[in-house]
């Protein structure tokens, strides 16, 4: 082994166990604040701001979650929007949801997207969703409505004001 080699190999042999030694700090994570809730009807805000509450309440969910978004009442071609969204809804409630599985619904229209939520749980026998979570997030004149259509189901209800 040539003089340079065998120096090479001493410092390494040097620093190595110090390097071994010393605790690896973890990134330190910077935990961002919630978005807030749109003033408006803005669609883009609205997906920015669900997106973000969903993330934040989704607890032991380990799928993808169902996310249902209606435009606010006064955006073009509301009408057709809400009854695809309802038919949507009633449609995935009715084939079955399994434990482990998020239902989240939001709107600016929150009294239309409590009306989407209650006509989707109305036929769903009692305690057959257990380890589902369902997300409203809306007016809180719609919240006891709302929880009383999906409590029956036996789901694990999480109520968020868009104020």
């Amino acid at each position: 082994m040539s003089h340079r080699a065998l120096q090479v190999f001493l410092v390494a042999c040097l620093v190595l166990p110090f390097a071994a030694c010393k605790k690896e700090e973890a990134p330190k994570e910077t935990v961002k604040a919630p978005v807030a809730a749109p003033a408006g009807d803005d669609i883009a805000a609205w997906r920015t701001y669900v997106s973000d509450a969903v993330t934040r309440n989704m607890g032991g969910v380990s799928n993808q979650p169902y996310v249902y978004l209606l435009p606010g009442e006064n955006s073009e071609g509301f009408e057709g929007s809400y009854e695809r969204l309802a038919e949507k809804a009633e449609t995935d409630v009715a084939r079955g949801i399994i434990a482990g599985n998020m239902l989240a619904y939001a709107s600016p229209a929150s009294a239309k997207m409590a009306d989407i939520v209650i006509a989707s749980f109305k036929d769903v026998p009692a305690d057959t969703m257990k380890g589902v979570r369902v997300l409203f997030i809306g007016d809180a004149a719609d919240d006891p409505r709302v929880k009383a259509a999906v409590s029956p189901a036996g789901v694990d209800y999480v109520f968020i004001e868009a104020k």
